[in-house]
């Protein structure tokens, strides 16, 4: 069992990403250890580069990810942990992949429409194959279990279209360079929306920050905007049926459900027919009763850069260890001479 998955360090990380993410790094680090595997996971610098972006913000904001990272619970010692601009094995593959991907596989991206928008023209190279550095990186690990969002799966099927059409195109004579990577979608708070807008996920690039739980929020910030975090009049129902058409009361009692490691019915039975004004300061309590020991290690790991680069060294000794036979296999199946 190989694990491998990436994170973009821009912003401040969220509930949202905790909750539809990082918590399952963490769970998934055990059971490939368990299984007698390793699990990858990186920071995607090479990704943010395909928007605008300030080069000392990326920089602190990779070291800040590195430490949400290890105070969620992720241990450097049992994953690998990294970012992609130490390992140039992600970029060299990304471009051998480029003679593979097709045109049209990308024009279809959904992603790339929304962010793209009316502009396409104006957009980098960079964003219009960002899939395809995507494929090379769990490609270059042969990775076999993914952890993706709903919105990131059709990128996962791209990357296993360019591996199987690489392996049909150039090792019909030889074994297969490249696994065909399966996609780990967590049935459980997958998706965490925004607290101002029940039908937008939540988000780092929101302009308003009463959008979003940021694990670095001290407990009077969670508090308020719990409190102000948008909902209806009605009390909350009995059933899950009840919360139909409601979406902000919806989300709401998702996100104790899921923290209290309780189901969505058992959250209903216990504060069905109570108003917001009850159950927004429960939901607010439990939020700083989870958080709180994420924040405390926050803190004191992200004033230490020393030791957060040297995580970052290490990581990427060890992952560029683990890219190098595919790298090589793959160069070796187009045919290209090295020294």
């Amino acid at each position: 069992m190989r694990v491998v998955s990436g994170i973009q360090p821009t912003g401040k990380p969220h509930l949202g990403n905790y909750l539809g993410a990082i918590r399952n790094y963490v769970a998934f680090q055990d059971q490939a250890e368990a299984a007698g595997g390793v699990s990858l996971y990186f920071l995607a610098d090479l990704h943010a580069i395909s928007l605008a972006h300030d080069p000392a913000e990326l920089t602190a904001n990779t070291r800040e990810m590195v430490a949400t990272l290890v105070a969620c619970g992720l241990d450097p010692a049992r994953s690998v942990l990294f970012n992609q601009a130490q390992v140039p094995q992600h970029a060299e593959l990304q471009w051998l992949l480029s003679g593979t991907a097709r045109m049209g596989w990308l024009n279809r991206m959904t992603q790339w429409k929304d962010k793209a928008g009316k502009n396409r023209e104006g957009q980098s190279v960079a964003l219009f194959t960002y899939p395809v550095l995507q494929a090379a990186d769990v490609m270059l690990y042969q990775a076999t279990h993914v952890p993706v969002g709903d919105d990131q799966k059709q990128h996962l099927e791209l990357a296993r279209d360019i591996a199987q059409k690489f392996n049909n195109d150039f090792c019909t004579d030889a074994a297969p360079v490249f696994t065909l990577p399966e996609p780990i979608i967590p049935p459980e708070a997958a998706r965490i929306m925004s607290l101002r807008d029940g039908s937008a996920k939540m988000s780092k690039s929101d302009p308003s920050d009463m959008s979003r739980i940021n694990l670095t929020d001290d407990a009077d910030t969670i508090m308020t905007k719990i409190k102000k975090a948008r909902t209806d009049p009605e009390p909350l129902p009995s059933e899950a049926k009840g919360l139909e058409g409601r979406a902000e009361a919806a989300n709401l009692a998702e996100i104790y459900a899921v923290l209290a490691g309780i189901s969505l019915a058992d959250v209903l039975r216990q504060f069905g027919g109570q108003g917001f004004g009850q159950f927004k300061p429960a939901l607010g309590e439990l939020l700083i009763e989870k958080l709180a020991p994420i924040n405390l290690r926050f803190n004191a790991l992200r004033q230490d850069t020393a030791a957060l680069d040297a995580i970052l060294r290490d990581g990427a000794a060890r992952a560029r260890a683990l890219a190098i036979p595919t790298l090589d296999a793959a160069y070796a199946a187009l045919g290209l001479l090295r020294g």
